[in-house]
């Protein structure tokens, strides 16, 4: 087949050439062809015929209107659903190897016959705006801290303009993760943009039946930097698409921080943020000149920060229990019938009665879970260790996996007297070190002894005795280890089959 590059190459050559045949034969084409294209003045792509015509029999014409009606009805059919529909009403009439031609058939009344598509209007962005946030999942990273996975998300802030982003790790989509991470990003930036954009969360967003579209407390939190909120329509995702698309990008630099690192173990949450932040900086750099744009133009911040938690009453039940955001929590029994306040952060409680701290506590991620500490309770509990066979809560009762295997062996060895006798092991944790405590029940288990409380405080009492724990050291393990596993199984499979 002769190219458009052939036949422009032969119009050079017949101005130079003593004859046409020879400008032909160096062009590389028939003597005849080359005259007929220099007679015709036209290149190849110029003459050549479009294809329309078919090359074999169309076999969904008969069926073609009720499929083509199927469609008109319901355009979201895919052909595959189509196809065997056909293949069910007309049986032994079309083969599978047919489906990509009524594939092709669907996808053309698509472009020509079916429903206009949604299209997508590129904004243009101002320096100073706006600015996009969202809570993203970081599982998929499968990130640890000590060997133990790190279940978190990332408070996610970016801005339109120049795409300068931060983020703060927390542990639920609450107001408290969503305050505490905005304003960590406006003061780290040194300014607020005119907007703040989020998609529809429940710690920013009302639900449509509440006349009011943001809640009291986000209202609060932007009114407070002098910031207009923002909320995108339900299902689309595009409307924060910067930062939709920025969770992708950001995860992938992270992915290949770790791979260099060599590990996704991290010694403590500390060194983590640290990894976290040299990313950030790491991806602003380049934002650099864009963001000087937008730095003079953001809202000056105010004299301080709004306070990064909340603020609720509740009453301490007669289990010594109270209630907050959803999950249960032990406080001590003196406050039983008592009212007190507790502060709600981010991760951690704060229990205050009479205007003074009285404990601090651990927030538990997502709902319905309990923190039961045996501390709290253990005065009256040792007073009652009949309860303690049905204790809604002895599973929390365990501190760690020693005391579960001394109530398991006085379940097994003494079942009339195994909750009493258990019940004096948890009082003894509490007024001598649960630490101690669970070391006497070690070396007795260890020396297949008898256990019982009287057995355990006499162990607890020589203390200095007590060898210490078999120490276990688990090395993180190299992902380049990983490399050479893929390349050594690569071998053995050319080695196999040639």
């Amino acid at each position: 087949m002769v190219t458009d590059r052939q036949v422009r190459r032969l119009k050079m050559l017949s101005k130079t050439e003593k004859t046409k045949a020879i400008a032909a034969a160096k062009a590389g084409m028939d003597d005849k062809t080359a005259r007929k294209y220099l007679r015709i003045g036209k290149l190849p792509s110029e003459v050549k015929k479009a294809h329309a015509w078919r090359t074999r029999q169309d076999p969904f014409a008969q069926v073609w209107e009720e499929a083509k009606t199927m469609l008109a009805i319901n355009p979201g059919l895919e052909a595959l659903t189509i196809f065997e529909y056909l293949q069910r009403e007309y049986p032994m009439r079309f083969s599978d190897g047919q489906l990509r031609t009524l594939q092709r058939r669907t996808k053309a009344w698509r472009a020509t016959e079916g429903p206009a598509k949604e299209v997508f209007f590129p904004q243009e962005h101002r320096p100073g705006e706006l600015s996009e946030a969202d809570f993203t999942h970081m599982k998929e990273l499968w990130i640890t801290i000590g060997g133990e996975l790190f279940d978190h998300l990332l408070y996610h802030f970016v801005l339109t303009y120049s795409n300068w982003e931060t983020g703060t790790i927390c542990f639920s989509e609450s107001f408290e993760s969503l305050s505490s991470g905005y304003q960590n990003a406006v003061w780290e930036l040194g300014g607020a943009s005119k907007k703040n954009r989020t998609d529809r969360m429940s710690a920013a967003v009302n639900k449509d039946c509440n006349p009011e579209k943001f809640t009291k407390s986000y209202h609060s939190l932007l009114r407070h930097y002098g910031v207009e909120p923002e909320r995108t329509n339900p299902a689309r995702a595009n409307e924060n698409g910067d930062v939709e698309q920025r969770h992708y990008r950001l995860k992938k630099s992270i992915k290949q921080a770790l791979m260099i690192r060599g590990s996704r173990d991290f010694s403590n949450r500390n060194e983590y943020e640290q990894f976290l932040r040299k990313i950030f900086d790491q991806l602003n750099l380049g934002r650099w000149q864009r963001l000087q744009e937008e730095l003079a133009l953001l809202r000056q911040l105010p004299a301080r920060r709004l306070n990064d938690y909340k603020m609720i009453e509740v009453s301490v039940g007669p289990s010594s229990t109270i209630h907050a955001q959803k999950n249960t929590y032990s406080v001590h029994s003196r406050l039983i019938g008592e009212k007190v306040q507790v502060k709600v952060y981010v991760d951690s409680l704060e229990i205050r009665y009479a205007q003074k701290v009285i404990d601090r506590l651990p927030r538990l991620r997502s709902e319905g879970k309990c923190c039961i500490q045996y501390q709290h309770i253990i005065d009256w509990l040792v007073r009652k260790p009949g309860a303690f066979e049905n204790y809604r809560y002895k599973s929390e009762m365990f501190p760690s996996s020693y005391f579960r295997m001394a109530y398991d062996y006085l379940k097994q060895h003494n079942s009339l007297r195994a909750n009493k006798e258990y019940v004096r092991i948890l009082y003894l944790a509490a007024k001598e070190g649960e630490s101690v405590t669970e070391s006497a029940i070690r070396v007795l288990l260890s020396q297949e002894a008898a256990i019982s409380a009287k057995a355990v405080e006499e162990v607890v009492l020589q203390n200095n005795q007590l060898p210490s724990p078999t120490e276990v050291i688990i090395k993180n393990v190299a992902l380049s280890q990983y490399d050479e596993l893929l390349t050594i199984g690569k071998e053995k499979e050319v080695a196999i089959h040639g």
